[in-house]
């Protein structure tokens, strides 16, 4: 067992995207911290597996299959989640991807928007119905995972730097809206991590090795503890904000 593991002790979480990668990571660090977990994703057998891991710890954990882009399956997994542990206090908004690694002149319509919808509108489902769970609670936390895309871009990938931007601009409105509620809303930028859905994009961007040369290239395991500091700060802590674990500005 890493950590304190007592950080997270009578908190639920739930994380989107929790299958593989960073979102499998930050459900097991959150576990392990004491939390109980709901691990979503689209893929059944692969959360079942994560959860699997999380109860031979001795944690508490769920799996529920959700697709993101799909509001009644967002709707589902809140409400699941709360039968089962009895309420929601933090929601890692992970679930994510680029489909379309085209410059715009060459690329296919129909997936630029499903990488907007994919990124940006699946957030906007998590983030806008996990709202009155954590009001219920007195408060909680928002962790959107981003991008520097979104506050740079990078030529070839433009649905997914614009669903990204839109997801800074989404964190920084809900920050804002509900610090009143006791809920902060902050972004993770992890920058290149070495996961399967990366590893494919890379290879399939001209550019991309130049850029991640002069990065850090983690693991999805060196996000967890950034992750955990969001998840454990203050009621009255930042909010709107971006933290980012890249070496250069984002």
């Amino acid at each position: 067992m890493t950590g304190q593991g007592q950080r997270l002790t009578g908190k639920v979480a739930v994380v989107t995207g929790s299958s593989r990668g960073i979102g499998k990571a930050i459900a097991m660090g959150f576990a392990q911290e004491g939390a109980a977990v709901c691990c979503a994703a689209r893929s059944t057998s692969d959360i079942e597996t994560v959860v699997k891991a999380i109860k031979a710890q001795g944690r508490q954990a769920i799996a529920v299959q959700t697709d993101v882009t799909r509001l009644e399956d967002v709707e589902h997994m809140y409400q699941v989640t709360a039968d089962t542990f009895g309420g929601i206090d933090i929601v890692v908004v992970n679930a994510g991807g680029n489909l379309e690694n085209s410059r715009i002149e060459e690329s296919h319509a129909a997936n630029w928007i499903a990488t907007i919808e994919l990124n940006l509108t699946g957030a906007y489902y998590c983030a806008r119905n996990a709202i009155p769970y954590l009001k219920r609670r007195g408060g909680g936390k928002i962790i959107t995972i981003g991008s520097g895309m979104g506050h740079h871009g990078r030529p070839g990938s433009s649905a997914y730097a614009c669903a990204k931007a839109g997801l800074w601009m989404l964190t920084r409105v809900l920050g804002q809206e509900l610090w009143p509620d006791n809920i902060s809303v902050n972004e993770l930028i992890p920058g290149p991590v070495q996961t399967p859905g990366a590893t494919q994009s890379w290879s399939q961007q001209a550019n991309a090795v130049s850029t991640i040369d002069s990065e850090w290239v983690k693991e999805a395991e060196d996000v967890v503890p950034l992750a955990l500091f969001l998840a454990t700060q203050p009621d009255k802590g930042p909010t709107a904000q971006s933290f980012s674990l890249m070496r250069r500005d984002v």
